[in-house]
């Protein structure tokens, strides 16, 4: 029998979540996406992803088997400030985390990184690199996130399925990882 695994997509507004999550899903994903409308105008902050017609408004939901055994089912959090209410559900029962980063908006992961750090729920920085974003290393990006030397940022283009993959397994490897640092000293490691 399978051994399943809840893992949470998460970041900023457009940073590449709902893509992440239809690129590596083996099944259809379940995708909540909602045209944006002047409702939101003063409220979500568009800049630098002007071209964004629709977000998410609940969640996306796919499903990956990383190899024989195990699956992981993945829940894409909205990443707009208004639906961040929802992250606590979201969250409940999940293994791991990838926060995704545009260095075009890089502040934006902060909420993520803080939100998951706060809760000691192991994840990885994934750095979505868009064509017109900035050219920075896995280095200069966990520096300026201010994150744990062992702490994974992997460069990835969440377009496609084998980088969206690569992201999801560094993740599984960093918790079997951070869970192992803490069986062997009986001490929580976030």
């Amino acid at each position: 029998m399978p051994v399943a695994v809840k893992i949470l997509v998460a970041g900023g507004f457009g940073v590449g979540k709902t893509t992440l999550v239809g690129a590596v899903s083996e099944i259809t994903p379940l995708q909540t996406e909602e045209l944006l409308t002047d409702k939101g105008v003063g409220v979500d902050d568009t800049e630098g992803v002007e071209q964004k017609t629709t977000t998410t408004v609940a969640m996306d939901f796919g499903r990956i088997t990383i190899r024989d055994g195990l699956v992981l089912y993945l829940f894409g959090t909205p990443g707009q400030d208004r639906f961040w209410f929802m992250w606590d559900e979201l969250s409940y029962g999940a293994l791991g985390a990838v926060v995704l980063a545009d260095t075009r908006r890089l502040a934006d992961c902060f909420p993520a990184v803080d939100y998951f750090e706060s809760r000691g729920l192991p994840f990885v920085v994934g750095v979505n690199c868009f064509e017109d974003g900035y050219d920075y290393t896995s280095d200069e990006i966990r520096e300026a996130l201010d994150l744990s030397a062992d702490l994974p940022v992997v460069l990835c283009d969440v377009r496609e399925r084998t980088s969206g993959k690569e992201v999801l397994t560094t993740l599984v490897r960093h918790v079997l990882a951070v869970h192992k640092r803490q069986h062997d000293t009986g001490v929580p490691v976030s």
